[in-house]
């Protein structure tokens, strides 16, 4: 499975992940600064995957037409520390993904 990193989550998760998941960044694409829209569009051609932090893009109208499995990781910040920990949930999340299907994954207990 190949994995894109939105730009707002630390480039060091890339070695978080486990071997069978191929991870890259938006700044290591060179895809830095663009659009959510055309950030899909690009992302679709070339990864299976997108993982964000941005909680808005459920509602950004490529997301309804993508075939990206979409994980959207909430955490108290995008510090390293505050989203490693979510790692695990993240693999667990895309190991039994559709295509097209959006995931949320949180630290935050809801009682």
């Amino acid at each position: 499975m190949r994995v894109l990193l939105d730009e707002q989550l630390n480039h060091r998760h890339r070695f978080d992940f486990s071997p069978w998941i191929q991870v890259s960044t938006v700044a290591y694409q060179g895809w830095k600064g663009t659009k959510n829209g055309a950030l899909l569009n690009l992302a679709e051609q070339h990864f299976d995957a997108f993982v964000t932090m941005d909680r808005s893009i459920e509602f950004q109208q490529n997301r309804r037409t993508t075939k990206l499995i979409i994980v959207v990781v909430s955490a108290p910040t995008n510090r390293y520390r505050d989203v490693k920990p979510l790692i695990p949930l993240v693999e667990q999340s895309l190991s039994t993904a559709q295509s097209g299907q959006l995931l949320r994954v949180s630290s935050f207990h809801k009682e």
